[in-house]
């Protein structure tokens, strides 16, 4: 059955419906409907209870391949097609503004677009719609995410193959829990910003010998393990805040070069991508990472390219008829990193050392 080969990640809404059901039973006999945040805004905006595709992909409960609810996964869970909202593509109109507070804004009952989860609308921000295209978040989480006109999972490699906020296609997702994160907790623990500890690293060099694993929360792709926490390895007394801040960086790039394989095992091959997020304003650390997934990184010309001018763009096509070619078109590119013959192997071996270190420490 289609539905087996789906993974069901501890963040998801589902464990944390099954959470509510397990310890306050009293609540979840109360469960009318199980919305996400957007769509409880979209609820006190129309009235409708109505999702989409993308966000809905997250919830554990839909057939992604089909794009439909699984009511053997709600079954699973005690609960039925009547909890979940009624389902739209991202770029389709939702619903339309309560006549009361259209009123009460001034304004006519517009459309309200489907939407999307935050990755998908970035994708639609940045133009991420077509064969080939892909972009890397370094955000406080980290995702590496590639477009799909096809269906394919593969549940092993932890990969996240969810639908896309563009009509009928799909997308893949390599996830880390902490990419600029890890960085913050180094500048919480050190007292030096972030800014401090990345300034004046001056050209990026071969791994050195300490080594840091970014499993600060957990980790999802690809060992979907809730459980790991971080580590640092190999410090000595030559090791001071600069050098930490080089392994947090650098274990952060192994952590990508992880989803990189990840998405390999499933047959995508990215050759370029743009680099979004706000690790993407410094130079050292994309350079590392281009050199690190032996891909070339892109930076957009000034703008924010993100979720929001995604968001912006899937109410245009609602409101207009527009199509995904003509509005999600990708940003002029303001730089490129390619990766540096002379550091790949290094960072190859580097990439196997981390491995090696999961594998040893993973039971302890």
């Amino acid at each position: 059955m289609r539905w087996r080969i789906f993974v069901i990640f501890a963040g998801f809404t589902a464990p944390k419906v099954e959470w509510v059901r397990l310890n306050e039973p009293d609540v979840f006999e109360k469960v009318a409907k199980v919305l996400l945040p957007k769509d409880y805004l979209r609820l006190f905006l129309s009235g409708a209870h109505v999702s989409e595709m993308s966000d809905a992909s997250g919830k554990g409960w839909l057939d992604i391949g089909a794009r439909d609810w699984s009511d053997t996964l709600l079954a699973h869970c005690h609960l039925s097609r009547d909890h979940m909202p009624r389902l739209v593509e991202g770029s389709a109109v939702s619903a339309t503004l309560r006549a009361d507070l259209a009123a009460e804004l001034g304004m006519r009952q517009v459309p309200i677009a489907g939407g999307a989860g935050d990755n998908a609308a970035a994708a639609m921000g940045a133009g991420v719609v077509t064969d080939g295209a892909a972009f890397v978040s370094l955000g406080t989480s980290g995702v590496l995410f590639d477009y799909n006109a096809s269906f394919r999972p593969k549940a092993e490699t932890a990969e996240h193959t969810f639908c896309h906020a563009a009509t009928d296609t799909w997308h893949q997702m390599g996830v880390i829990l902490a990419a600029t994160d890890a960085l913050e907790w180094l500048s919480r623990l050190t007292g030096q910003t972030a800014a401090e500890l990345t300034s004046d690293l001056g050209d990026v060099t071969a791994p050195q010998r300490t080594l840091f694993l970014p499993y600060l929360g957990g980790e999802r792709t690809p060992i979907n393990n809730p459980n790991m926490r971080g580590q640092f390895l190999h410090l000595d007394h030559a090791t001071d805040a600069k050098a930490a801040a080089r392994a947090v960086m650098q274990g952060v790039c192994y952590a990508f070069a992880d989803c990189r394989d990840a998405l390999a095992a499933t047959g995508t091959t990215i050759e370029t991508a743009l680099a979004l997020g706000g690790g993407s304003q410094s130079d050292h650390w994309v350079s590392m990472m281009a050199s690190t997934l032996g891909m070339t990184l892109q930076i957009p010309q000034a703008g924010d390219y993100g979720a929001a001018l995604g968001a912006a763009r899937l109410g245009m096509m609602a409101a207009t008829g527009g199509s995904v070619a003509e509005i999600a078109t990708p940003p002029p590119v303001d730089k490129e990193y390619a990766p540096d013959p002379a550091l790949q192997q290094a960072m190859q071996d580097g990439h196997k050392r981390y491995k090696e270190a999961y594998q040893a420490l993973k039971n302890l």
